[in-house]
C-alpha cells in the first residue's frame, strides 16, 4: 500500500533523511518510532506530497506521490501534528467545508459526515465551536477531517500529543477499530504508545531506519545475551557466588533486596537458556524462590541499543 525507496531530504546542511526505504502492507498498522527530530514527520509530509524530497521516490496504492500528487491525496487522510483546524468555526461546519473541498456533494457527503461524526464521538459537540472544544475533542475533529473522504490510508503524525491517560485510549480505540477496514502509519516518540497500537515498527534515529519489524522482531537483533530474572530469599554474597557457578552462565547482575529477599539478572548465551539449571540449584540449595522467570528486553531497552548499534557503525556503512 506504501513503498518509499532510497527518501532523502536535506534542509541546507541538515539531513532529515538519509535513504530511508519501507513499505506497509494492506491493513497493517505501522509505527515510525523515534526521537523528536529524528525525520519521522518529515517522511510523513513526502509522502502526503506536502514534501518534495531531495532524492529519492515514494508510492501510495501505487501511485508516485511526485508524478501524481492530487491522486495520492484523494485515497490518504493526513492528521498532522499540528491541528488544521478553524478555531472560529463549529464542528459540523468544519467539517462540512473540509468535505466539500474534498468533491463530496449531495447524498455521499452527508453519508459521509454523519458516518465520521460518529467514527469520532463528535455528536454531542456538533453545533460547539471548535476553540471551545476540549484538546480530545479538537483531536478528534482533526482526525474526522482526515476521515471524511473515506480514504483507504492513513496518516497520523503525533496522533495523541498533549492527551490525558483517558483520551489516549480511547484515541488507541479508534486507530484499531479504523485499521480493520484501512492502513495506518502513525508517528510518535512515545514508546508504549506503538507497542500498544502497531503491529509493525520502524524506527528512525537522525534520519536513518535503525529497526524495522514486529516488537519480537527487534528484541531478537537488539538482545545479546538470554535473560532471566531470579529473586530468593537469602545472603546477596552466597547467592551471587552460586548462581555465577551455574552451567550456562556468563554473568550475574545484582538487581537489589527487599525484605530480605534478592534479586539478579542472570545472563546466559543466546539460545541457551539455563532455567533446569537454576531451578535444580533452588531445589538443592532449599531457597525460598519469589521470581524465577524469563526477562525479554522492554521496547525501551530495544530502542536504546538498537540506535546505539546505528551510532557506533561508520559513517560510510
Amino acid at each position: 500500500m506504501i513503498k518509499a525507496n532510497k527518501l532523502t531530504m536535506h534542509y541546507g546542511p541538515v539531513v532529515a533523511l538519509n535513504n530511508v526505504s519501507f513499505e506497509v502492507k494492506r491493513g497493517e498498522i505501522v509505527g515510525l518510532l523515534g526521537p523528536n527530530g529524528a525525520g519521522k514527520s518529515t517522511a510523513m509530509k513526502i509522502l502526503t506530497t506536502y514534501l518534495h524530497p531531495t532524492s529519492g521516490t515514494a508510492e501510495v496504492n501505487g501511485l508516485d506521490v511526485l508524478d501524481k500528487p492530487l491522486e495520492v491525496r484523494k485515497v490518504i487522510g493526513y492528521l498532522p501534528e499540528i491541528l488544521p483546524l478553524y478555531m472560529d468555526m463549529e464542528v459540523r461546519s468544519y467539517l462540512d467545508f473540509v468535505a466539500r473541498a474534498r468533491g463530496l456533494r449531495g447524498g455521499t457527503l452527508k453519508k459521509r459526515l454523519d458516518a465520521v461524526v460518529d467514527v469520532c464521538g463528535l455528536r454531542p459537540m456538533y453545533r460547539k465551536v471548535i476553540r471551545e472544544l476540549s484538546k480530545g475533542y479538537k483531536q478528534r475533529t482533526a482526525l474526522a477531517q482526515a476521515l471524511v473522504h473515506n480514504p483507504e490510508v492513513i496518516i497520523l503524525d503525533e496522533p495523541t500529543s498533549g492527551l490525558d491517560p483517558h483520551q489516549i485510549m480511547e484515541i488507541r480505540n479508534l486507530i484499531r477499530e479504523l485499521a480493520e477496514e484501512k492502513t495506518v502509519i502513525l508517528s510518535t516518540h512515545i514508546l508504549q504508545e506503538i507497542q500498544a497500537t502497531a503491529d509493525r515498527i520502524v524506527i528512525i534515529n537522525r534520519g536513518n531506519i535503525v529497526g524495522d519489524g514486529t516488537i519480537e522482531e527487534l528484541r531478537s537483533r537488539a538482545k545479546s545475551s538470554e535473560r532471566i530474572a531470579i529473586t530468593v530469599e537469602g545472603q546477596r554474597e552466597e547467592v551471587e557466588r552460586l548462581l555465577s557457578g551455574v552451567e550456562g552462565i556468563k554473568q550475574v547482575v545484582y538487581d537489589g533486596a527487599t525484605n530480605g529477599c534478592v534479586s539478579f539478572m542472570v545472563h546466559s548465551p543466546i539460545g541457551r537458556n539455563p532455567w533446569r539449571e537454576l531451578n535444580d540449584l533452588v531445589r538443592q540449595k532449599n531457597w525460598k524462590i519469589r521470581e524465577l522467570a524469563d526477562r525479554p528486553l522492554s521496547l525501551e531497552e530495544t530502542f536504546l541499543t538498537l540506535t546505539e548499534k546505528a551510532a557506533e557503525k561508520p559513517a560510510n556503512q
